[in-house]
């Protein structure tokens, strides 16, 4: 099942038309934001960027995965749009009683995409001390619950551990270890010359490979980020960012480059 981004048309329906635009990931969250560029004039260039690994310990993980089919968990909690490929790599089954929180829209919109449903998203901070500042609220208080935790090797267990700490019954486990994907060499040789409209960032790890295989950005290339935090991460790496969307959508983040394509007509 494939979700769909639903997009705005304004003008003549084609406001980046004769943009390329890099998307950086693939699968079913790449394929549904190349088909929303293309409904506004864009050649989508999609290039992933980043891929998951396994686990160490993938024992851990497919039992984990088969509770979690089983219906043993009351809540699943994803902190990256990565741990969705996972999911869907292991035909993972995520049942109706079992209530799932992403930690941002790029996960959400990920896990839409690839036909999982979604409950919670923090309304106000993409991260995973975002999801736990308004998991109570989000829960209406209850305590006891039997939650699931998958994360990247390299995340702090900041969610994990402060659900714990406020009553519930935590299994965390590592689903995946992030790497960086090569693009192929033409991608790369296009950025640089300036034939690349615009480059989609859609987290930390993107913004790393992206300033690492296709820095420094012509200044002429519109460089988006999907949010706040992901603009700080691309800061720290030395990536400027030109646009942040509005509301740490991928329909935002489109929304974004249009305006700033209309800008600049």
């Amino acid at each position: 099942m494939t979700g769909t981004i639903n997009v705005s048309v304004s003008g003549d329906g084609k406001p980046l038309a004769g943009w390329r635009v890099l998307v950086p990931r693939g699968g079913p969250w790449g394929d549904a934001v190349a088909a929303a560029l293309r409904s506004r004039g864009a050649t989508p260039v999609i290039a992933p960027m980043i891929n998951f690994a396994p686990a160490d310990d993938q024992a851990a993980l497919e039992s984990a995965l088969e509770k979690l089919g089983r219906g043993e968990f009351d809540w699943v909690t994803l902190t990256s749009a990565t741990t969705v490929d996972v999911l869907s790599t292991y035909g993972a089954t995520i049942p109706a009683s079992t209530k799932v929180a992403a930690v941002g829209e790029t996960t959400a919109a990920a896990l839409t995409a690839a036909g999982y449903h979604v409950d919670i998203v923090p309304s106000e901070e993409n991260s995973a001390r975002g999801l736990l500042e308004e998991w109570e609220a989000a829960t209406e208080g209850q305590k006891g619950l039997r939650v699931l935790a998958l994360r990247s090797a390299i995340a702090k267990q900041v969610l994990s551990v402060g659900l714990q700490r406020i009553g519930h019954h935590v299994e965390a486990v590592v689903a995946y270890r992030t790497v960086g994907v090569p693009i192929a060499d033409k991608v790369v040789d296009d950025v640089r010359a300036g034939n690349v409209s615009a480059v989609l960032v859609t987290s930390g790890s993107v913004a790393e490979q992206v300033q690492q295989q296709l820095g420094p950005i012509p200044e002429q290339t519109l460089v988006a980020a999907i949010g706040p935090q992901t603009q700080r991460d691309a800061a720290k790496l030395g990536l400027r960012v030109d646009v942040v969307a509005v509301e740490r959508s991928a329909e935002s983040l489109i929304d974004a480059v249009v305006n700033a394509a209309l800008a600049r007509a």
